[in-house]
């Protein structure tokens, strides 16, 4: 499973069989075999796009959408491969134990770093094997963050492959460059 990051709070995942994005721009529109999920509830989206909070299983791909403020902006966790990846919307906000429940045990949290302080406390309650933060709200609060996560310095890559299993201990903090 290859992560890429496309700018803003887009990631692109690749699997060999499926292709998925995740907080595409709402113009995008999915090929065949293609998933693309939406940041924000789209009125019609065309096949291969889902965008409403809820729970669906499409193509073996277990899908969670948690929505916040009254369903205005949802969050996504996907089981795929049987690894379990969460993909936390922007503007960051404080988690209440009931929208922790919901996104479950997580393995690979993607998670914008509009907060430093938020994000830390998220990423505690959570503890991901691999933390990919991204950087929404300028250099300066991404820098914090990373700072905060333990991964100040570290040098960014165009993508992040997970191969065979997870880290068994600790946790693999991954800076993405972001491709266009």
């Amino acid at each position: 499973m290859t992560f890429t990051y496309k700018g803003g709070t887009t990631i692109h995942i690749g699997n060999g069989k499926r292709n998925i994005t995740v907080f595409a721009d709402e113009s995008k529109k999915a090929v065949e075999g293609e998933l693309i999920f939406f940041g924000s509830p789209e009125e019609e989206p065309s096949d291969g796009c889902v965008s409403w909070p809820g729970e669906y299983d499409i193509d073996a791909v277990a899908i969670q959408g948690i929505g916040h403020e009254e369903g205005a902006r949802i969050s996504w966790a996907l089981a795929i491969d049987g690894v379990r990846c969460a993909f936390l919307s922007t503007p960051l906000h404080d988690w209440t134990d009931f929208e922790l429940e919901l996104l479950g045990d997580v393995d690979v949290l993607v998670i914008p770093a509009d907060d430093p302080k938020i994000l830390q406390k998220i990423v505690d309650a959570i503890d991901p094997r691999v933390l990919i933060p991204l950087e929404t709200s300028g250099s300066d609060k991404y820098e914090e963050a990373l700072k905060v996560c333990g991964a100040q310095g570290k040098e960014a890559v165009d993508s992040y492959e997970l191969k065979g299993s997870l880290p068994a201990e600790g946790r693999e903090v991954v800076v993405l460059k972001a491709k266009k």
